[in-house]
């Protein structure tokens, strides 16, 4: 099952790639992360005032326009957003700035079991909500592209007994594996940030 997601071009989803501040281009991907988020919960929730542009018209142009708006609530530092609170803080804070209270955000921490992940991000995409996710470090180099990185879980697949998970940065996407994503091998993880809407559960 996927989200019915956006594409900016021939891009899926935003790209962090794009930006021209240069220190959003080497750490902004935690606001690139919100940017989505915005932006399909406009498109798709009608939740109105997230973006500041035209949602139905999405471009390129108007995207970094945008990440530089975010860039005050989740800005680079030394060692990255590297917290799921440290998102959330942020991104609440340019919610009430805008008015909006009609999303809440709920930390999903790296260190609980892979099974409950399953079943989270299931229900999240059940729900039609996206899944920003925050990897920090991995033992498995097919992970290398993800690691101290967030991105967005947009979909999720089960065959026979694997789940995967549709993983989108940088305008791209991939399927998962997620017990070997959720599998770091390190003692700090990272994590995922549930969203909830009127009328959707977590």
């Amino acid at each position: 099952m996927e989200l019915d997601y956006f594409c900016i071009g021939t891009a899926y989803g935003g790209s962090q790639a794009w930006f021209t501040d240069r220190f959003m281009k080497i750490g902004g991907c935690a606001a690139a992360a919100a940017c989505d988020s915005c932006i399909f919960l406009e498109r798709s929730h009608g939740i109105d005032g997230l973006y500041p542009y035209a949602a139905d018209n999405l471009t390129r142009e108007d995207y970094v326009k945008f990440s530089l708006c975010m860039k005050p609530y989740l800005h680079p530092r030394l060692f990255g957003i590297n917290r799921l609170d440290t998102y959330i803080r942020g991104f609440e804070k340019y919610l009430k700035e805008r008015d909006c209270n009609r999303i809440r955000m709920e930390a999903f921490a790296g260190n609980r079991e892979s099974r409950e992940a399953r079943e989270v991000i299931e229900k999240q995409i059940r729900s039609s909500l996206p899944v920003p996710y925050l990897l920090l470090f991995h033992k498995n180099p097919e992970f290398k592209n993800y690691v101290w990185h967030w991105f967005m879980i947009t979909g999720f697949l089960r065959q026979k007994d694997r789940f995967y998970v549709k993983a989108a940065t940088y305008g791209g996407w991939k399927w998962l594996d997620l017990d070997a994503l959720w599998d770091t091998g390190h003692r700090r993880r990272g994590g995922m940030i549930l969203y909830t809407t009127p009328g959707k559960t977590t």
